[in-house]
């Protein structure tokens, strides 16, 4: 397993405070070993708490210990960053990575307690994302396999059935491989959040998806003379021949607003898309936070939030006495 981990920055810092950058990175290397954590997170928790030892070092001294930080430096750190121009959602992410480094370090013992449980969490607002409509959603998925414009309009119309039809994530979508469609079963093995496995239902439009594209990825793999386990090739067979995630947000936004979808869809749209139509049509929220592999019922609940919101749009845009 790749851990995404990065030398960058390490030197600017371990000149000033060798003894933190060391638990740093040592928390980074359990975070990718132990809890399995995306490429992806460790590369913003690398950058959060590389800065964040940075600024230890200035303020404190190059001699610090890390049981002389409290909760008015932490602070005092993001003051700094609101400083520097970063937004709320920006801030937050700077607290989060702390708060968890700070948690792992008071297991070690490196220090008795968290400071950063002292910090409040930057307030945001709160956007609920724009879910398209059932119709909208048939109507682009059934035109991702006639996209005159794509690389290879087969592959990606099972992109939009694994994504809006099982609701899968856009990492758990790239990381399947052959072997992970189960026919006799009819279900797919997900990989979720910090390596926890699921099995989702693979619905009769996903498999029709999945026999189209199979012969052809077998055919494209033959002719290039390469071997993969992956289940999504990349057009090209470029590296390992498996597609990544930026480019399935790539297909998914090109593909959506050539066919009227809002222009800030992406990947999760679909997902969001996914368990709101599904408590829309009757389901229960329980199963649709096995399907989504939610840890937290709260996570799911979500959906109500969004379905309640579009229903007091209708309700805003088509009741007299709402006017």
């Amino acid at each position: 397993m790749e851990s995404g981990l990065t030398h960058e920055g390490n030197e600017a810092v371990s000149t000033r405070s060798s003894a933190i950058t060391t638990m740093v990175t040592e928390f980074l290397t359990a975070l990718a070993h132990e809890r399995g954590a995306s490429p992806h997170t460790l590369r913003a928790y690398q950058r959060e708490l590389h800065d964040f030892a940075a600024y230890l070092a200035d303020k404190l001294g190059a001699e610090l210990s890390i049981r002389q930080v409290e909760h008015r430096q932490i602070r005092a750190y993001l003051s700094e960053l609101y400083g520097r121009g970063l937004s709320k959602a920006s801030v937050a992410r700077a607290l989060a990575a702390i708060r968890a480094w700070f948690k792992w370090l008071a297991r070690r013992g490196h220090v008795e307690q968290n400071p950063a449980l002292l910090v409040a969490t930057p307030k945001l607002p709160k956007h609920l994302p724009r879910v398209p409509t059932i119709e909208e959603m048939n109507r682009v998925v059934d035109a991702s396999a006639e996209e005159e414009t794509a690389a290879w309009p087969v592959r990606d119309r099972v992109i939009f059935e694994l994504l809006y039809g099982c609701g899968i994530r856009n990492a758990e979508l790239v990381g399947l491989n052959l072997r992970d469609i189960h026919w006799a079963n009819e279900a797919i093995l997900v990989r979720g959040k910090g390596r926890k496995e699921r099995y989702v239902p693979l619905g009769d439009a996903a498999a029709q998806a999945l026999r189209a594209y199979l012969p052809l990825r077998e055919a494209k793999i033959a002719a290039a003379g390469k071997r993969s386990e992956a289940l999504l090739l990349n057009a090209r067979l470029r590296g390992t021949g498996r597609l990544t995630t930026r480019s399935v947000g790539r297909i998914v936004k090109r593909i959506a607003l050539a066919h009227g979808l809002a222009a800030d869809v992406h990947p999760h749209t679909l997902r969001h898309a996914f368990g709101t139509h599904m408590l829309e049509e009757g389901a229960d929220l329980r199963a649709i936070q096995e399907l989504l592999g939610h840890e937290r019922l709260s996570t799911t609940q979500r959906y109500t939030q969004l379905t309640v919101g579009q229903i007091a749009e209708v309700y805003d845009r088509t009741h007299p006495r709402a006017k």
